[in-house]
């Protein structure tokens, strides 16, 4: 379970979020929704450990019983995925995911795993791939592998079908909430769109929280 508690947000002069507590539970996909200038950006920077230096938080993250606001973020075990895939196009598609795996991953069976990991996503053969030459449909499903890969406890998606055209995206989405399902990972999605909530799923809104 992902849990924030008594969270406020501020900077100098502006109150983002004030005392707000909400929880996601193990396999559970939390929608958050705000318009722009809500806070929806800068909660997942604070979940995550990415805060900028003049916001002032206070407030616990907790992650299955252990307290994660004090850690730094590569301790966390959260990851993040955006609206932009943020790929590196200097290293292939393999490469890319490559740098995901944890180091307990044994160098002999790594690239196997990336493979595989393509493979499932239906990018069989896509290990050696130019990022560049990749649709948006094919970026997204690289930077979510990515993301899984480094076997993270809990995930923050940020967005991330908003860049799609309407069928890549139904077609996406619907991927990543069966992966996630699968994964029995809590997750905290944003977006603006209620097409993107999950059918039976919890939203809340980000203004009613100021």
């Amino acid at each position: 379970m992902l849990k924030v508690d008594n969270l406020s947000l501020r900077y100098a002069h502006e109150t983002l979020l004030n005392n707000v507590s909400f929880h996601a539970n193990n396999g559970e996909i939390l929608t958050l929704m705000g318009v722009s200038g809500s806070g929806k950006s800068t909660l997942l920077n604070w979940i995550v450990g990415a805060s900028e230096n003049n916001l002032h938080a206070s407030g616990a993250l907790w992650l299955n019983d252990r307290r994660c606001d004090i850690l730094p973020t590569e301790a966390r075990r959260i990851g993040i995925l955006f609206q932009d895939a943020l790929l590196f196009d200097h290293f292939s598609v393999g490469q890319n995911l490559l740098l995901a795996l944890p180091g307990s991953v044994p160098r002999s069976l790594r690239r196997q795993k990336a493979e595989a990991a393509l493979e499932y996503a239906g990018l069989s053969g896509f290990y050696s791939r130019d990022p560049a030459t990749l649709s948006g449909g094919q970026r997204a499903r690289v930077a979510l592998l990515r993301s899984l890969l480094a076997e993270p406890e809990a995930l923050l998606l940020d967005e991330p079908f908003s860049g799609l055209d309407a069928v890549l995206r139904d077609s996406f989405r619907q991927w990543v909430f069966a992966e996630i399902k699968q994964r029995q990972i809590p997750v905290i999605l944003v977006t603006h769109d209620v097409a993107d909530i999950p059918p039976g799923g919890r939203c809340m809104r980000l203004e009613s929280w100021r």
